[in-house]
Order: C-alpha cells, then sequence, then structure tokens
C-alpha cells in the first residue's frame, strides 16, 4: 500500500512517517502543493493523507481541483479546525475522511485502515479464501456454494477478517468496526460471542485465535 502524506509540519512529517512504516506501509511525503502535484503524477497511491493549511496553499482547494481532474484516490483530511461547517466543506469537496487534530496513533490507523478497506471492497467485491467467498457489494456469503445466512453484525466481522487476511485484528479493532458505541460495550464478550456463531455458520476452521491477541484469517 502506498501512502501520500502533505503536511508542512516536519515533526509530524516525521511522526506519520514512522508510524506507517512500522506498520508495512510505503510512504512519501512532501510539504507544500507544488510537490504534491508531482508526486500524484509520478505515482499511483493507495491514500493521500492531506493537511488543510499548508505553505503554500489550501489542502482543501488542492482537493477540489484533484476531484476535478478525476483523481480519485481516497483522501483523509487532516485539520485542528473542529467546526461541523469544516468537516462538510472538506467532504463536500471530496475527502474520504477528516481527522481532527491532535489525534491518536490507534485511531489513526483505524481510519486509515477503513478508508483502505472501502476503497478495496469498492474495486475487489468478490473476497474467497479456502471455499467461503464473500461479496461486498450484495452482502451475500457462500460456503462451497451454498449461501449461508449471516446477521449484519456478522458479515461485517467476516468482512473485516477477510479483507485483512493474514493479519491479527485484535478485539479493539474488530470492536471498534462492529460497534458505534465503544465505550459501553468494551466491557462485553460481544466479540467473543460474533465469532463463536459465525464458526458455527461457516462451518470451517478458518478463523484462527491468536491468545491474547485477537483473531486473523489465513489465506493459506
Amino acid at each position: 500500500m502506498y501512502i501520500l502524506i502533505v503536511d508542512d509540519n516536519k515533526e509530524l512529517l516525521y511522526s506519520l512517517e514512522k508510524i506507517l512504516r512500522n506498520e508495512k506501509y510505503s510512504v512519501d511525503s512532501v510539504s507544500n502543493i507544488e510537490d504534491a502535484y508531482r508526486k500524484i503524477d509520478s505515482k499511483n497511491y493507495n491514500l493521500i493523507i492531506l493537511d488543510w493549511i499548508l505553505e503554500d496553499g489550501s489542502g482543501v482547494e488542492f482537493l477540489k481541483k484533484i476531484r476535478e481532474y478525476g483523481y480519485t484516490t481516497p483522501v483523509m483530511m487532516l485539520s485542528s479546525k473542529n467546526e461541523a461547517l469544516d468537516k462538510a466543506k472538506a467532504l463536500n469537496c471530496g475527502a474520504d475522511d477528516y481527522l481532527e487534530k491532535p489525534f491518536s496513533n490507534i485511531e489513526l490507523l483505524a481510519r486509515i485502515k477503513a478508508v483502505l478497506r472501502r476503497e478495496y471492497s469498492q474495486k475487489n467485491p468478490i473476497i474467497s479464501i479456502k471455499g467461503v467467498k464473500l461479496d461486498t457489494l450484495k452482502r451475500e456469503v457462500e460456503v462451497d456454494g451454498k449461501k449461508i445466512n449471516l446477521s449484519l453484525k456478522e458479515f461485517e466481522l467476516l468482512e473485516l477478517l477477510m479483507l485483512n487476511a493474514d493479519m491479527v485484528l485484535t478485539k479493539f479493532q474488530i470492536l471498534e468496526h462492529i460497534s458505534k458505541d465503544f465505550d459501553a460495550l468494551k466491557g462485553s464478550n460481544i466479540v467473543e460471542a460474533h465469532i463463536k456463531n459465525l464458526r458455527k455458520k461457516i462451518k470451517k476452521d478458518i478463523i484462527e485465535t491468536v491468545r491474547g491477541v485477537g483473531y486473523i484469517i489465513k489465506k493459506s
């Protein structure tokens, strides 16, 4: 996965580069709009992390222009602006997500993965692993050619695990994905309950427990 960071804060750039490279992303960074144009002309990125205010102009105006040119790569806006109107402006100009400063590393990585999952599922709607086929558009699941019925949360959980195949997902990451009220549910066993139900319905041993960490689906 290739990510471009556009921000003129050197300390933040360094921090973001380190965080993302530790997560095995390939990262380029620039501090101004002029260099950002050069980068997107020379490489296809999976995500752009874009600051609102840059040394040579507005990140939002840059976003608006590249969308007008037909550039569809997902963009996550970063800004210290916390007004609803500012967020609405960024989203209306084509941002895929908006993250207020300051933010935690955990939140940043979770939001990046969510944006990349959405983009992947739109371009590659069918995921097949070990006889389990999941259609992200039709929201259907087949096991060895036979359709099975899953609840919405079960589907979202299976989709999350399959989109992140070969990656261990923690209970925190899973719960954040399937619940809008993490604080209310963080002490519950809702993740374990959904995993148990999924295993019963799939009837295949593809969801592995990584003791003390979380769960994983391996491609092979």
